[in-house]
């Protein structure tokens, strides 16, 4: 009987340690996993940071170029591929997946090119692979001459559906800042 006991006031004890080492840890752990989320939360906004100053000193706003793609309703048209000049250099060229497509008809956009441009006049030509209706092989390609300023130039590239001639056109649209 004295046996049985010893051995629950053993367990008994066994637990109220274990109860206090758990206090003891919360205690301790608390103030430190909020130090910890802190840190995390302070490294996450430099990163942020260092990527805006990052885009600001490659790109900066006078010598700024974007260049975006969009497609609007895409019956006509199945894109496989932009290529994009200026000047007669090729800058961007991308191969697009089905599902890249399906985001696109959608009505996603992506930024196709990013980069410095100097100030004056500029050509910029797309070039646009795919299948056009009745499944043929299809290449087209858009121009526009651009005159690049101080200020960053923003251009989309659209391929949208024509139901009256049932054919892709193809434009480049200035945006306005």
């Amino acid at each position: 009987m004295c046996l049985a006991a010893g051995a629950a006031f053993a367990q008994d004890e066994a637990a109220a340690d274990e109860t206090e080492q758990a206090a003891v840890t919360e205690a301790t752990a608390s103030p430190l996993s909020e130090d910890i989320e802190d840190l995390k939360k302070a490294a996450l906004e430099l990163n942020r940071d260092l990527l805006i100053l990052e885009e600001e000193l490659l790109f900066p706003a006078n010598t700024q170029m974007v260049v975006f793609l969009s497609m609007d309703v895409g019956q006509f048209f199945a894109l496989d591929s932009v290529k994009l000049k200026i000047d007669d250099q090729v800058v961007a060229s991308h191969l697009y997946t089905e599902r890249e497509n399906d985001a696109l008809i959608r009505g996603g956009i992506q930024r196709l090119y990013i980069g410095n441009v100097k100030t004056g006049d500029h050509e910029i030509t797309a070039v646009f692979t795919g299948k056009g209706p009745d499944s043929r092989d299809y290449k087209r390609a858009a121009t526009m001459v651009v005159e690049k300023d101080d200020d960053p130039k923003m251009l989309e590239l659209r391929i949208r559906d024509a139901t009256s001639n049932m054919q892709p056109e193809f434009d480049i649209k200035e945006w306005e800042l």
